[in-house]
């Protein structure tokens, strides 16, 4: 390429952990051609325009480590793809993805041609975020015009279609600073959380423990009513109505004012509440019975509408409603103030990130108006108040001034329902005081209660819900995971991965694995080709048989792939050596050169390992030895001679290894000596085959962490058919 243009070759997805990130990451190879020669200070007003474009590039630290470190970088003088990379980071922000902010530019042997790497969520949408990068500093670069709010504004509809929703995102954030692991399974909100047997689903604020019955409960108000009712929990008197007159009859026996809503609808449409007239009421009544599958009539409760979430029987969040209204001008119609002085609020929309919604002239706001002597194209007289929306507008947080026995009033009601998640809708005029000083009542119990108004409330305080809904999911020290031991290295993987597999299945546990034989789950062939694949690991992980997972992964699958898992409780790394298979096209140009240069690839499985795991590692290769540093779990070495000087060190730190003493796998601690099998059961070839006997010593070490007895570890290495 030899002109001024920024080309991008290729794109990897690495759907797991990687060589760069922890997370799913976009590596690109970008080639800017004669750019190569144009560093950003040497663009005469490049700094401006990215500036005015992206204002929120001062909040990127880049090496420097400060608020404002990559501006530096930028009129110091920087390269296109370096300023690609933020620009990127910089969008996917702008567009409402939820992500960590990991991007690295690294120069390859090729001059102009660059790694761009990218995290994010999903990959469409963080595809896209680059190209629109690249174009955006191309045309900066260039000093050409730049249509940015239209890009924007399709990459948030992009974000808005594929991305998690911010509810669901709120939990993952929360899982993953819990290291839960977190499996999108769909392309909407359902995602599990955890691996195999232990794990557990979600779907924005529904769980796999919220039960059917109860939600169907909780759409039919007037058979909750009767449940709240019987465990003397407040609700407004009121019953189902078949017909206009009927409702003027229950209005009448009740008691004026009333509300009028649909037995069973939701998000507030045919809702009419404070009527008092018969007119009013029958007419409510014809616009409620198509919004639900029958009306209810109930007595009207003074006071504000509120929404208190109820997560395990505890109150998580509350936030409050207020009335909209607008003031005249004698110039402005109601729809024109109501679009100049509601609507206009960023804070109102049909994003997923906005909390309040805007107002429109419904059937409800139409009653409203007409009582105040006005309508839609009415101009309302200079400085006169009209109200438009008596309730909705719920998303002002009021968390900290609930009343313990309002909270415990709600966490009733969410029990009697049978919800594990709810939200309830209380009226209240004082949400610190209790509820039958005040006459307050609970009106409706929600499943699947929306999350925003209390992430993103239009005033007040944030809450965290979605860690409490993760911390209810797995309380204490629970996060989800199995016993997973993931194996990598040069050779010897296979073998490895089919003994490990074999031990742990002494324990009687269901154990699967995906390795270069194919994959199993128990005694099930499942697949019976090559499955040390993302792929077909993903099979295992999402199994809910699966008590324990063995998954093989090679060098180049987590150099293209990555890995399946983002944590495993044993890392097993079996030696590292360089072929030409590092030559293909496909990862030339990462230019890996010999052994040492792979380290950045195998210490990717190392480096998923909880803290209460286990790496295992052959002491007889330089190149694993120096992983260890990168685990943050224990660290147990092994080697054929019980000399090794690592392994002698190790011990002498009062650390695990395992060797061979006398011809026995011995397991050792310190200066405790534990033999578990003698080689002399073995045939000749196998106990004088190096790679044999390694094989035996990793996978004797991962059984061992893994908590299987001696007895267990002997009882598989002798039943095993090497």
């Amino acid at each position: 390429m030899t002109k001024r243009d920024i080309v991008i070759r290729r794109i990897i997805f690495l759907r797991g952990p990687n060589i760069w990130a922890y997370r799913a990451t976009i590596e690109a190879l970008v080639d800017i051609g004669d750019l190569e020669d144009c560093p950003s200070n040497t663009v005469p007003g490049l700094y401006e325009r990215l500036t005015t474009m992206l204002p929120s590039l001062i909040e990127h630290r880049c090496s420097p480590g400060v608020r404002g470190g990559f501006l530096m970088r930028l009129k110091e003088g920087t390269w296109p793809c370096h300023i690609m990379e933020h620009v990127a980071l910089a969008l996917q922000d702008l567009a409402g993805v939820p992500g960590y902010g990991f991007g690295r530019a690294r120069e390859t042997e090729e001059r102009g041609v660059y790694k761009v790497m990218i995290s994010g969520w999903q990959e469409d949408v963080t595809r896209a975020a680059l190209y629109t990068a690249r174009d955006l500093v191309l045309a900066a670069i260039e000093d050409q015009p730049y249509d940015f709010d239209a890009a924007l504004e399709a990459l948030r509809d992009l974000a808005q279609d594929l991305c998690l929703g911010p509810s669901t995102a709120s939990m993952v954030l929360a899982a993953d600073d819990r290291q839960i692991a977190a499996t999108r399974l769909s392309s909407g909100n359902l995602v599990q959380f955890g691996y195999g047997a232990k794990q557990r689903r979600i779907w924005t604020a529904e769980t796999d423990q919220t039960s059917a019955i109860a939600e169907t409960i909780s759409r039919d108000k007037d058979l909750t009513k009767s449940l709240l009712e019987a465990c003397g929990v407040p609700i407004p008197q009121g019953r189902a109505v078949d017909s206009a007159a009927d409702a003027w009859d229950a209005a009448q026996d009740i008691g004026l004012p009333v509300v009028v809503k649909p037995l069973d609808g939701n998000h507030g449409r045919g809702v009419f509440i404070n009527l008092e007239t018969q007119q009013e009421i029958e007419a409510a009544y014809e616009v409620a019975v198509d919004e639900g599958s029958g009306v209810l009539v109930e007595k009207f409760i003074r006071g504000n509408e509120h929404r208190l979430l109820i997560v395990g029987g505890k109150l998580a969040a509350a936030a409050k409603g207020q009335m909209a209204s607008v003031i005249g001008d004698g110039i402005q119609t109601v729809n024109e103030l109501i679009a100049s002085q509601i609507n206009s609020d960023p804070r109102r929309g049909r994003g997923e990130e906005q909390p309040l919604n805007p107002i429109r002239i419904d059937s409800a706001a139409r009653l409203e108006l007409k009582r105040q002597g006005f309508h839609a194209d009415s101009v309302i007289p200079a400085g006169r108040e009209v109200l438009i929306q008596r309730n909705g507008n719920v998303a002002f947080d009021c968390t900290s001034s609930v009343h313990p026995e309002v909270a415990a009033m709600a966490a009733l009601a969410a029990k009697t329902v049978g919800l594990d998640i709810a939200g309830i809708d209380l009226v209240a005029e004082d949400i610190s005081k209790p509820m039958r000083d005040q006459g307050a009542a609970i009106v409706e119990v929600n499943a699947g209660p929306g999350l925003l108004m209390h992430l993103k409330p239009a005033e007040g305080t944030s809450q965290p819900v979605g860690r409490t809904i993760v911390d209810y999911m797995f309380p204490g020290d629970e996060n989800g995971s199995i016993p997973l031991i993931g194996i990598t290295g040069s050779s010897g993987t296979t073998e490895v991965s089919n003994l490990v597999f074999h031990l742990l299945k002494q324990s009687g546990d269901c154990v699967a694995l995906a390795n270069t034989s194919g994959l199993y789950v128990g005694n099930r062939v499942l697949h019976q080709r090559d499955s040390a694949n993302w792929k077909q690991a993903q099979r295992v992980l999402l199994n809910k048989d699966v008590e324990a997972a063995v998954i093989e992964n090679q060098g180049l699958q987590i150099l293209t792939e990555g890995l399946a898992y983002e944590h495993c409780s044993v890392g097993i790394v079996t030696n590292i050596a360089y072929s030409d298979a590092y030559k293909h096209p496909d990862v030339a140009y990462h230019a890996f050169e010999d052994a040492e240069d792979l380290i950045k690839i195998f210490r990717t499985q190392v480096d998923v390992v909880y803290r209460t795991g286990h790496g295992i590692l052959n002491a007889q290769d330089e190149n694993v030895v120096a992983l260890a540093e990168y685990c943050d779990g224990e660290i147990v070495f092994y080697a054929r001679a019980p000399d090794n000087k690592v392994l002698q060190e190790h011990l002498a730190a009062g650390k695990r290894a395992v060797t061979i003493e006398s011809s026995y796998v011995t397991l050792m601690t310190g200066t405790e000596r534990l033999a578990v099998f003698s080689l002399e059961a073995l045939s000749p070839r196998i106990r004088e085959t190096p790679q044999t006997l390694d094989t035996i010593l990793a996978s004797a070490a991962a059984a061992w962490v893994s908590k299987l007895s001696v007895e267990q570890i002997r009882a598989g290495l002798t039943s095993y058919v090497f």
